[in-house]
């Protein structure tokens, strides 16, 4: 390379966005996803073995999935195709198989195909993968954020291996900016850049684990602040504080600490709300924890919790919705899949309540722990072996179904229990339906135990 050619590719480079310029080049620059890049783990070892198998990279946007794959090309000594599901038809693909042969019979060479957001192929497109992967032609790494189970056709994902990549945590993206600014060849570290502590947490918290969503940020948060003199320093530093971060992003960091007390004064707010029926005041906070950064699958385990806890068999529904919502935020992702939260919410909050469920297990747990392990009644024991039939394991059972409405008139409870009443369900929802119920099946037993012969 002469000296134009280098300074055109240096000022390529510098034209690159900050995320690109800093896209990890090894495993060593790699951050987070340790249970595929660690020690012995298996990315790593089909990296340094160079032993890569077709793959389905499955993770959030921003969690490494397009650089895991790169890293994949650089580090082994295959070929590598690399082409957007976007923008590439079947043509294409003819195009990279046609060069994938080539490669095999001029150079020896395999080839990496790697389709980025392949979940956007059709099943035409897909299926004209499965030969050539099949045939070993091609080692296919596939990247989307959708769940492969329904985005990817069943004859290819059974070729594949599927590869599951988390959100990134705080930590690795507190990591990954801090790279960023102490980088002077690729990152901003020429800038002598001060991030402020709490511009630092706002920074983590909205990125919500998308590193390429920190780093965008940084660079643009970076950009609006201008270079000062700080203490006396030789250079000047351009001081990124919060206020510079919020200027820039044009987003308010609210008031909020998710390990402090604001994160339980919210939840504490949400729960009451949706408690008190109230679905404008669940609809807010629920609002307000969002835009604060909380996580949202945390919000859905809550709303699944208050679901048995404060709604329970009222309105036996309830606990379905709430894990509908959690799985369809799963599915979707955010901002789309907050929309299921709040519907989950608002269902909730107008559902009609009972914690008569909660109090009895309540009470069960206090009953157990004060009379510890009780004997299981002898009639309603497992009898498998003969010994325990003599044993009289089993013997004077009744059958539920062979009496009318399969209600039979025997106990259950352990005999220093007999006749304890934990559940006592209340006159509101579907929980009145049960209390009639329960109230027919006890006076059909007690008629019942009055015919039969005394003993």
């Amino acid at each position: 390379m002469d000296l134009f050619e280098y300074q055109a590719e240096q000022s390529m480079q510098s034209a690159k966005p900050l995320a690109e310029r800093m896209r990890p080049r090894n495993l060593s620059e790699f951050v987070g996803q340790q249970h595929l890049v660690g020690e012995g783990r298996l990315i790593r070892r089909a990296i340094e073995d160079d032993r890569i198998f077709s793959m389905i990279l499955w993770g959030p946007p921003g969690c490494g999935k397009t650089t895991l794959a790169r890293m994949v090309a650089r580090e082994t000594r295959s070929h590598f195709a690399h082409f957007s599901a976007v923008l590439s038809g079947v043509r294409d693909i003819r195009a990279v198989i046609e060069t994938a042969r080539n490669q095999l019979k001029i150079n020896r060479k395999r080839t990496i195909l790697f389709v980025d957001e392949i979940h956007r192929f059709n099943k035409s497109q897909q299926d004209a993968f499965l030969h050539h992967v099949e045939s070993g032609l091609i080692t296919l790494i596939g990247a989307t954020t959708e769940n492969p189970s329904f985005e990817v056709i069943a004859p290819l994902l059974s070729r594949c291996r599927v590869v599951t990549l988390n959100r990134l945590e705080d930590d690795d993206i507190h990591a990954i900016i801090a790279g960023a600014i102490a980088d002077s060849e690729r990152g901003l570290g020429s800038a002598h850049i001060s991030l402020a502590t709490d511009a630092g947490d706002f920074l983590v918290r909205i990125a919500d684990g998308d590193a390429r969503v920190a780093l965008n940020n940084l660079e643009i948060a970076a950009a609006y602040s201008t270079p000062e003199k700080a203490d006396g320093a030789a250079p000047l530093q351009v001081v990124v504080t919060l206020e510079k971060v919020e200027s820039a992003l044009e987003q308010k960091a609210l008031l909020y600490d998710k390990s402090g007390e604001e994160h339980y004064n919210l939840i504490s707010a949400l729960h009451k709300s949706l408690r008190g029926s109230d679905p404008d005041a669940s609809l807010y906070w629920l609002a307000r924890m969002l835009a604060a950064g909380e996580d949202p699958l945390y919000i859905a385990r809550r709303m699944v919790r208050f679901a048995s806890e404060d709604v329970g068999n009222a309105d036996p529904r309830a606990l379905e919705v709430a894990l509908n919502a959690m799985e369809a935020f799963r599915f979707v992702g955010a901002p789309e899949g907050e929309l299921a939260l709040a519907q989950a919410a608002v269902y909730l909050a107008t559902a009609p309540k009972s914690n008569s469920l909660y109090t009895a297990y309540g009470r069960v747990r206090a009953e157990i722990q004060q009379t510890g392990a009780l004997p299981v009644p002898l009639h309603i024991r497992n009898a498998p072996t003969g010994l325990m039939k003599k044993l009289g394991y089993g013997r004077g059972y009744r059958y539920a179904h062979n009496y009318a409405d399969a209600v039979a008139s025997q106990q259950y409870l352990p005999d220093k229990l007999k006749g304890r009443t934990y559940y006592q369900p209340v006159e509101r929802g579907y929980e009145k339906t049960i209390k009639e119920r329960l109230e027919y099946w006890r006076r059909l037993t007690q008629t019942r135990k009055e015919k039969e012969p005394k003993r």
